[in-house]
């Protein structure tokens, strides 16, 4: 995408912000990665060779990770909170979906969570559906956190994280709701501790907005869908249509944002990402998971 974006003309300076406020870059810079991202994109669409088609993969059968009646083989990581305490009953099953709820909660008070299946992973194609719920947020939620939450991937560990730490080091497919008038398109790339790459160019940003995702209602139903290939690329769908894609997955020694995981990473230092968990999060805002189901992926 660096290479589009200079053909465009488009400036795509460092911009992160310092902490976890993922709507921070400013309108250049969210309408270049939205303009560079749509013609990579459209190349897709229309077929054109490139990187996104270079890799054939063998898959094997979806097998369920939710039973639709318990959490067995989930974890659950609040901050603030040690691994497999499911702080106030955050994560609870309820009519065949994993809901996040703030009944139990006088205010959030930067515990956010994120639920972890108990196996990693390396290639694979992950699909659920997730909705929004319109009534249980907390006015202590940040602005940012609204209608906010994620798929994690590429994860380190619940247990490696420490007791404070609110985001694991992961790549996030940040699913988003509408919280005002204004477009807010859902799947977006986010990077806790971790860099991509977007057509061959580093992404210094915290949060990359997708280029031709919907603005969606709280209360509708999404499908969304993960590809991590087994030669390290990733793509996003929502509602079957591809909204990002990327590679370079590589541990961030510089990060600012996952907090308190400086150290888990320096161990590591700038290391490519190859394998992972996977985790829903629970940022602040009611939602609800359901049909969560993984494909594995291997090169023929």
């Amino acid at each position: 995408m660096g290479y589009i974006a200079r053909k465009l003309g488009i400036s795509l300076k460092n911009r992160r912000a310092p902490g976890r406020n993922k709507e921070a870059m400013t309108e250049q810079t969210v309408w270049a990665r939205r303009a560079a991202v749509g013609l990579l994109l459209g190349g897709l669409a229309l077929g054109a060779n490139g990187p996104a088609l270079a890799q054939d993969v063998k898959a094997g059968a979806w097998k369920p990770l939710f039973d639709g009646r318990t959490l067995d083989g989930w974890t659950p990581k609040v901050a603030k909170h040690p691994a497999g305490e499911n702080y106030r009953q955050t994560f609870v099953v309820d009519h065949g979906v994993i809901r996040v709820s703030y009944a139990g909660y006088d205010k959030l008070d930067g515990q956010f969570g994120h639920l972890f299946y108990k196996t990693p992973f390396k290639a694979y194609r992950l699909r659920l559906s997730y909705r929004f719920l319109t009534e249980g947020g907390l006015p202590d939620t940040p602005t940012w956190a609204r209608s906010n939450s994620g798929i994690m991937f590429a994860s380190q560990s619940p247990e490696s994280m420490t007791v404070e730490q609110p985001f694991p080091v992961s790549v996030e497919f940040q699913l988003l709701g509408k919280d005002g008038d204004a477009p807010r398109p859902t799947g977006a790339v986010c990077t806790p501790g971790i860099t991509i790459t977007i057509d061959g160019a580093k992404v210094k940003e915290h949060c990359t907005p997708s280029a031709n995702a919907p603005t969606i209602p709280n209360g509708t139903w999404v499908k969304a869908e993960l590809e991590v290939r087994p030669n390290g690329e990733v793509f996003h769908k929502i509602n079957g249509v591809v909204v990002h894609h990327y590679a370079g997955v590589t541990l961030d020694p510089d990060d600012t944002v996952a907090g308190g995981a400086k150290p888990y990473i320096l161990a590591r230092g700038a290391v490519p990402v190859t394998e992972g968990y996977i985790a829903l999060q629970s940022e602040g805002h009611p939602i609800e998971f359901k049909d969560v189901e993984i494909q594995e992926l291997t090169a023929p």
